[in-house]
C-alpha cells in the first residue's frame, strides 16, 4: 500500500513538472489540426491589432518612454504627493503611473509601476496597490475603438469612458488598505535622482528619440503576439467544444442577472482577450442594448487574461505579486458594469433602448430633458467634488489634532 502510494505521488510530481511542456506540445498539434481555422483567427486578430490598436496606442507609448527621461515623475510626486498619499496611500511618483494609465492604455500602467519599483521609489506594498488601479483601458481605444468603430455610438463611448474611470478610482481607494499595516521605507525614493543621470537634453536628444521609439514598437508588438495568441487559443477551444462548455458555466450566472444567454460565447471570448469579445458583443443584435454597453463595461474593466499575462511578464523582473492586479481588475469589473447600469438607468437619455424597441418619434425624450438631466449630472459631480475637498480638509484637521496630541 505504502509502495502504491509513493507511485503515485511520483506520477502526481511529473505531471506538475511536466504539465507546461505536455501543453505547449498539446497546442502545437492542435494549431496543425485546426490549421485553417487558427489561420483565419490570426489573420484576423492581426488586422485588429493593425488597425485598431496599433493607431490608438502607439503615439502614446513614445511619449510615456519620452516623458521617462524627464523630471515629470519627481515633479509630480512633489506635487500630488498630498493627495495620493491620503487617498490612495502611495506616494505621490505614483500619480504619473495614474495619470498615464488612464490617458495611454494598456499596458502604460504596469510599465511605469514596474519602473517605479525597480528605481525603488516606492515599496512592494505600494507598488501593488498601484497596480490594481493605474493599469486601464485608454479614452483613444474606448472612444475611438469601442464606441465609434463598434457601437457606432460616440455616447456609448463617453459613457464607458466615464464608468471605467470612475471604477478604477473607487478600486484605488479601496486598495489604499491592501498591506497597509506595512512599514513603509522612508528611504525610498533616495536613489532616484542616480537613477536619472539620462535626462533628455539637446545633446543625448536622438539616443533618446531611438530607445524610445524602440521600446515603444517592442511593447506594441509584445501586445499583437499577445491579441494573435489568444485569438488563435480561443480558436481552437470553440472548435474543440471547450468554449461551449464554459458558455454552459456561466449562463446559471447570466439568467440570475437576465441577460440573454445568447451573450454567453462572446463573455467567455472577452475574459480571454478583451478586443475580439467586445467585438462580438457589439455585434449581438439585442432589443435592449444597454446590456450590450454593461457587459462591455464589465469586459473593458477586467481587462482580459491576455492583459493579465502582458502584465505579469512586464512586472515578473519585479518583487511584485500579480494576485493583487488580478484582484483589483476583478473588482473593477463588478464595479464598472454597476455604475454603467445606474447611468443608463437613471439618467434617461443615456438609455438607447427606446432607439431599438420602438421606432415612434413621440416616446423619445425631447431635447429640454435631456439638457436637464445633464444639468442635474453636472450638480451631482460638483456636490461630489465639494464632499471630496471638504473630507479632504476633515481629514488635515485630524491629522493636526493628532500631531497636537501626540
Amino acid at each position: 500500500m505504502h509502495h502504491s502510494n509513493k507511485k503515485f505521488s511520483l506520477l502526481i510530481f511529473s505531471l506538475k513538472r511536466n504539465f507546461l511542456q505536455f501543453l505547449f506540445l498539446l497546442f502545437t498539434i492542435l494549431l496543425v489540426i485546426f490549421s485553417k481555422n487558427t489561420f483565419e483567427s490570426a489573420k484576423s486578430s492581426l488586422l485588429l491589432w493593425a488597425n485598431s490598436i496599433v493607431p490608438a496606442l502607439l503615439p502614446f507609448f513614445i511619449a510615456t518612454e519620452l516623458l521617462s527621461h524627464t523630471n515629470i515623475v519627481s515633479f509630480l510626486g512633489t506635487l500630488l504627493n498630498k493627495i495620493m498619499r491620503p487617498i490612495f496611500n502611495v506616494p505621490g511618483e505614483g500619480s504619473f503611473a495614474f495619470i498615464m494609465g488612464i490617458i495611454s492604455g494598456y499596458p502604460v500602467g504596469a510599465k511605469i509601476v514596474t519602473k517605479l519599483r525597480t528605481d525603488n521609489i516606492c515599496s512592494k506594498e505600494e507598488a501593488e496597490r498601484l497596480l490594481a488601479f493605474t493599469n486601464n483601458s485608454g479614452p483613444l481605444f474606448i472612444l475611438s475603438t469601442v464606441g465609434i468603430s463598434m457601437f457606432a455610438d460616440t455616447k456609448i463611448g463617453i459613457l464607458l469612458l466615464v464608468t471605467h474611470i470612475l471604477a478604477c478610482i473607487s478600486v484605488g481607494i479601496i486598495f489604499r488598505f491592501w498591506k497597509s499595516n506595512s512599514n513603509i521605507n522612508k528611504n525610498m525614493g533616495k536613489n532616484f535622482e542616480k537613477t536619472k543621470l539620462d535626462i533628455v537634453s539637446f545633446s543625448n536628444l536622438g539616443n533618446v528619440l531611438s530607445n524610445s521609439i524602440t521600446n515603444a514598437i517592442s511593447t506594441i508588438i509584445m501586445i499583437g503576439g499577445f491579441v494573435v495568441l489568444f485569438s488563435v487559443i480561443i480558436s481552437i477551444l470553440e472548435q474543440c467544444g471547450i468554449l461551449h462548455i464554459f458558455s454552459k458555466l456561466i449562463e446559471p450566472i447570466l439568467n440570475f442577472f437576465k441577460i440573454n444567454n445568447s451573450f454567453s460565447n462572446s463573455i467567455i471570448t472577452g475574459i480571454f482577450e478583451v478586443t475580439t469579445g467586445i467585438k462580438e458583443v457589439s455585434n449581438i443584435s439585442s432589443r435592449a442594448i444597454s446590456i450590450n454597453i454593461i457587459v462591455c463595461s464589465f469586459l473593458l474593466g477586467f481587462g482580459g487574461i491576455s492583459i493579465l499575462l502582458q502584465v505579469f511578464s512586464i512586472i515578473s523582473k519585479t518583487d511584485i505579486s500579480i494576485f493583487p492586479y488580478f484582484l483589483g481588475k476583478s473588482i473593477q469589473a463588478i464595479l464598472a458594469s454597476f455604475y454603467t447600469y445606474l447611468a443608463i438607468h437613471n439618467i434617461p437619455f443615456l438609455n438607447m433602448d427606446l432607439s431599438i424597441v420602438s421606432l415612434n418619434l413621440n416616446d423619445k425624450l425631447d431635447s429640454i430633458n435631456n439638457y436637464l438631466y445633464m444639468f442635474k449630472f453636472i450638480v451631482l459631480i460638483i456636490l461630489i467634488y465639494v464632499l471630496y475637498v471638504f473630507c479632504k480638509k476633515l481629514y488635515k484637521y485630524y491629522l493636526k489634532q493628532k500631531k497636537i496630541r501626540e
